[in-house]
């Protein structure tokens, strides 16, 4: 795949610490072989070294090469504890608690990250999308100027000529389960900015509803409307549109008809859902029923990048998303 292949391209370019703190699960430790194998970033495993070793050894993986902490045998345990016993000592924290909390390995590779010893963090192939925010809203936070976190899948879609032959962007379809019109232009903003500097490609922002520019109303329509307005007021650089239906969005044939004045109509190559979801069904259909490739859920929105995985993800999958994440730490002022 073209997109990919320029991303493992400029993760090679600037190689970064991806920590995995599922360090003991079978994808995970298979994906860190093809990542060390393939020199694109420095995996790092969490979790008990023996177990690990014992596991991969099972699996006949080779781990040469490959970095494994043992929180337990970390010397960089209690920095991190008192670190973050700091960052929550006004939500209620203690010592007590942080000294726990801080050897799940969920905690720790968010530590790494927050403490500048890893540069990204993936995790969710068996753990869920909150397992991974709570640490990353409490540890890492958004980044400065940003309001919300927010998702997207880069939806690849064999044959077709939507989109960029084929790609889009789905946003948000893991995190925000109902964005108001602020968050929901923030969305917007960010996925364009992510279709821009990590696909490089011009966004053209549909913002979708079951109205296009007037054709309903109610309270869901106005809730698109009025955060297509404030997505363009905040960033009139972008091309933004809605409210679109999906047709009118992607089909030039519909657009003419529909919003025939629209920049976007019929043009769209990022797709921004008015809710979790319409999000989360949408881009399930889509992988489903046109045999696509879905990238993600990919984060954005964070200070730090760490990403989360499908619990149903293969370790082809986990390879992608370190790929991404180190190309996003690049990033990182």
């Amino acid at each position: 795949m073209e997109l990919m292949n320029k991303i493992l391209e400029v993760a090679k370019s600037d190689k970064k610490r991806i920590v995995l703190p599922e360090g003991n699960e079978e994808r995970t430790i298979t994906a860190a072989q093809h990542i060390q194998a393939q020199g694109f970033a420095y995996p790092v495993l969490v979790g008990d070294d023996k177990e690990i070793l014992d596991k991969a050894n099972e699996l006949g993986v080779d781990l040469t090469g490959v970095e494994i902490v043992n929180p337990e045998k970390s010397d960089r345990l209690q920095a991190y504890i008192e670190s973050f016993y700091e960052l929550r000592k006004n939500k209620g924290m203690t010592i007590e608690k942080a000294e726990k909390i801080v050897r799940d390995p969920l905690y720790f590779g968010t530590m790494m990250v927050k403490l500048d010893d890893a540069d990204g963090m993936v995790s969710g192939a068996i753990h869920t999308t909150g397992d991974l925010l709570r640490p990353g809203l409490q540890i890492i936070k958004t980044a400065p100027g940003v309001s919300v976190v927010s998702s997207f899948f880069i939806m690849m879609v064999p044959g077709s000529n939507y989109g960029e032959e084929g790609m889009l962007l789905f946003s948000d379809c893991a995190v925000n389960p109902n964005p108001n019109e602020d968050q929901l232009a923030a969305i917007a903003i960010a996925t364009a900015e992510t279709a821009k500097n990590l696909c490089k490609i011009d966004p053209k922002v549909a913002m979708l509803s079951f109205s296009t520019m007037g054709s309903a109303d109610g309270d869901l329509v106005t809730k698109v409307r009025n955060a297509t307005e404030k997505a363009k007021e905040l960033r009139p650089d972008l091309l933004i549109d809605g409210e679109l239906q999906l047709d009118a969005a992607i089909v030039k044939k519909v657009a003419d008809q529909k919003a025939p004045n629209s920049k976007v109509a019929g043009k769209a190559n990022v797709l921004v859902f008015p809710d979790l979801q319409a999000g989360n069904i949408g881009y399930k259909l889509v992988q489903r029923f046109a045999n696509a490739e879905a990238i993600g859920p990919i984060c954005q929105g964070f200070a730090k990048p760490i990403n989360d995985l499908s619990r149903g993800c293969s370790y082809e999958d986990i390879v992608k998303v370190v790929a991404i994440t180190a190309v996003q730490a690049q990033s990182v002022k």
